[in-house]
Parts: C-alpha cells; structure tokens; sequence
C-alpha cells in the first residue's frame, strides 16, 4: 500500500493548527464540489435548447444525463482508490483539468454523439475529483470543532448543489446559451485549479501502489449495470426483459465483489470501511438521502414550470430558502449541536425533519401558491437535510487509516449517485402510475390532466417522505452516539 504524505512548505506540523490556508483549501475543494454535483441538475434545464440546437429526438434526451451518471456512478470507488495510491492532490488536479477539457468540448458540441461522449467524460474525471475533494478535508481538518464546520460548509455544497444547478441552468439558458451551462465549468475549474496548485502539497510515496484490478473492474461493471438497470426502469418499465437483466447482473457482480474483496491482500474497498457503524450509518443516510431528494428537484421543478407557469429561472429562485436553511443548517447549528448531542440525535432528527418537510409538500394543488403550501416544506427540507448531510460527510470518514480515506470518500460519493439512482426510476415510475389511476374513469380536459399531475407529484412527495424516516430510524438504531474520530493526520501548512 502505498503512503501519501501530503504537506507543504512548513516542517512544523503545528502550523496546521494556526494557518488561515486551510481555510482557503475548503474553498477550493468546496467550488470543486459544487461544480460535480451541480452538473447533476444544470444540463437538464438546458436540455431543451440543446435538443433544439442539436435536432435529437425525445428518445435520445435521457442518455445526455445518463451517460453522466453511468460514468459518474460505476468509476467513484476506483476513482477513490486511485487517490490513495496515487496522491490526493494529483488526483484532484487531473480530474480537475479533465473535468474542464470534457466540459468544454460538451459546450462546443456539434451533434448528439458529442455532447454525449463529453458528459460521460465529465462523469469519468468527476469520479476522480469528488473522492479526492473530500478525502484532502478528510487529512486537513483534525480539530473537532473546525472539523465540524468545515464539514457543514462541504455537506452544505454536496446537498445544496443541485438546487444552485437549476437556478444557475434557467440564468446560462434564458441570458446566454444552453451550452454555457458546460461552459461554466472552466470558471470553477480554474478558480480551483489555481487554488489546488499554490495550496496543497505533492504526495511522497514510500511504496509502489497496489491495485486490485478484479475488484476494480467487478465493482465498476456492478454499479455500470446497476445505474443503467434503473435508468432502463425509467423509460421502459420496471417489468422489461432489460430492467431486469441489468439489475440482475450488477447485483450478482455485487455479491461476486464483496466476496473478492475478503480474499485478496490489497483490496479495492477494505470491509474494515463499512463495519464501522458510524460509516454505515452515514452511507445508508446519504443514500436514502439522495433517493429522496430528487422528488424535490424533479418533481417540484415540473410542478413550479408546468403547473404554476414559473419561469426556468424564477423556479431556481423558488429553491433559494431551501438553499439558505441548508447552509445555515449545516454550517452553524449541526457544529452546534454535534458535540452536545451526537450524530445519532443530530442525523435522525435532521432526517425527520426532513420527512416533516417532504410530507408538508404533499398539500400542494393546481390553484394553491408558493408561499403558503411550497415555502414552508423546503425551507423545514433544507434544515433537516443540511444537519443530516453535514453529520454523515463527516462520519463516513470517521477514524478510517490515511491510506483508506480515498476509498471511504467515493463509498459515500457513490451511496449518493446509486441512491439518486434508484430515486430518479422509482419516484418516476410511481408518478406515471399515480397519474394513470387518477385519470381512470375521468373525461381528459385542461384542468383534470393537471389535476393528475398534481397527484402523480404529491404521491412521489410521500414516498420520499417514507424515504427520509426510514433513514432517520435507521441512524437512530445504527449510530454510535459519539463524536466521529479524525482521521489522525493533517495536511500540514
């Protein structure tokens, strides 16, 4: 296994302690953590004009997010590794350089295949990034109290993110071009290129890295076949040859991996890493988490444009109070209440929060408006979710060695994505059966189809809600309720 050492100039590992530069490196691992997870949302408010530009058809507009999320989703766990191996900073340069080049050529895009083969480009090099992104905060907070904030800085980024995608998508498509929301990523890319260079250190490796090239490729063909298995159960149907074929495999390629990673000497995910009750707890709440979360994006979205008449841009600004409480959530009262009353009290009440707040959408109707029957659900949304996402980053790296903090950051990265996953192809199949049985034995017209919409998105509200208290009764039972350990070694500044 290899050993990385990652300092700067300073001999004195006390420095670390009294330097203001860590606090510049949050900033510039949080904008390279915004701009992989609003890339999530971003594209598909420009979606439309960029169908329209590039002339593809309905059919094909779904693989402009799926390849994304296939790249994304499948190369997270190696992506993480490779970190550890490799050296976090290189690995977060490279996937910083190659997120842009990816980004750019998608802006320029001249056809389908283009566009398409430069998202999954951006999902190949963000796989790289996110791990390491959160694996460099992982070693460069070790003091509890600035741990807790900058960890509420960074959840409040990874929650709040697809939120600021789609208001940042509806301004780059209404005020400039579709293509400028690929184009947007240069400016953050650059900002935290230079940070990235003048702020962390080179790696110093004492051994030559190991690689567990079966797992790697089990696990990467696992995730592949379990994202496009659900994207398949979107579009076709959870009872189709194919839904079923590709869910069938990655779960059998699942269980092939957890027993390879037991037998071999240098595993790609140690099982040390998710025996922990800490980190279990915290994956499954980040997980249920991103399940839920899309019946806010997805969902809210088409009820503000489709239903309310809310601009692309107006309907980002209607998502800005659940931003706000997020931020504060994450950032001043879960560092606030953490040391008082554990991450078992702080990530289950944070959920049930959010279930409150999921359950309060649940009330909106064809005529009903935005500050009496939206507001309160996502600003109570974005309380709950902030505490509870801030909470798990921080325990999903709780006390792993430095050479396995890498992978137990793409583990949560990756419990996100498969959890967005499965939430995207569950509340969508839910939605269009809700729809169907409302409009059964009704004469189709303006105001009943609405009426049908309306209920498909107030059903999948329910199930999300379900989602959210699942997870908080969960972290209930699993957690330990005591603060999670640091890693043990920070960079030194």
């Amino acid at each position: 296994m290899t050993t990385t050492l990652e300092t700067t100039t300073s001999a004195t590992p006390g420095v670390a302690e009294k330097s203001n530069a860590r606090w510049w490196i949050l900033g510039v691992l949080g904008i390279a953590q915004l701009m992989v997870v609003l890339d999530a949302t971003v594209v598909n408010i420009a979606l439309p004009a960029a169908q329209h530009s590039l002339g593809f058809s309905d059919a094909d507009r779904q693989w402009v997010v799926t390849a994304y999320a296939l790249a994304f989703g499948s190369l997270l766990l190696l992506g993480g590794r490779l970190s550890d191996l490799f050296g976090r900073r290189t690995t977060f340069i490279i996937g910083l350089i190659g997120f842009a080049v990816a980004s750019a050529v998608g802006g320029a895009a001249t056809s389908f295949e283009m566009l398409v083969i430069a998202r999954a480009g951006q999902g190949v090099f963000g796989a790289l990034l996110a791990p390491a992104a959160l694996s460099l905060l992982t070693v460069t907070f070790t003091d509890s109290s600035e741990r807790a904030k900058a960890f509420g800085v960074f959840g409040a980024v990874a929650g709040a993110g697809g939120a600021i995608g789609l208001l940042l998508g509806g301004a780059l498509t209404e005020w400039a071009s579709w293509r400028w929301s690929l184009y947007v990523n240069l400016v953050f890319a650059a900002v935290a290129l230079v940070g990235a260079v003048a702020l962390l250190a080179k790696h110093v490796a004492t051994e030559r890295p190991k690689l567990d090239l079966p797992g790697t490729l089990t696990v990467s063909a696992a995730l592949f076949s379990i994202v496009y298995g659900f994207s398949q159960a979107e579009t076709d149907g959870w009872s189709s040859g194919s839904t079923i074929g590709w869910l069938a495999a990655g779960a059998v390629l699942l269980a092939v991996f957890v027993y390879l990673e037991t037998r071999v000497a240098h595993p790609l995910l140690p099982m040390r890493i998710l025996l922990d009750r800490t980190r279990a707890g915290a994956y499954f709440a980040v997980f249920v988490t991103g399940a839920g979360m899309f019946a806010v994006f997805l969902f809210l979205t088409y009820y503000l444009q489709l239903i309310r008449g809310f601009t692309p841009i107006v309907t980002g600004i209607a998502f800005l109070p659940m931003v706000a409480a997020m931020i504060v959530s994450s950032t001043v009262i879960a560092p606030q209440m953490l040391p008082r009353v554990g991450p078992r009290i702080v990530m289950s009440s944070g959920l049930a929060v959010a279930a409150l707040g999921m359950a309060l959408l649940t009330s909106i109707g064809v005529e009903t408006s935005y500050a009496s029957h939206v507001l309160p659900g996502i600003v109570a949304m974005g309380l709950g979710l902030g505490a509870a996402m801030a909470t798990a980053f921080q325990g999903a790296t709780a006390g792993v060695e430095h050479e396995d903090a890498g992978v137990a950051s793409a583990t949560i990265n990756t419990m996100q994505q498969v959890g967005g996953s499965i939430g995207t192809a569950l509340l969508s199949t839910i939605a269009a059966t809700a729809a169907t049985n409302f409009m059964t034995g009704k004469m189709p017209n303006q105001l009943v189809m609405a009426q049908a919409a309306v209920h498909s998105y107030t059903a999948t509200f329910w199930w999300a809600s379900g989602f959210f208290l699942v997870g908080a009764v969960v972290a209930a039972l699993v957690l330990r309720n005591e603060l999670p350990a640091t890693e043990g070694e920070p960079v030194v500044l």
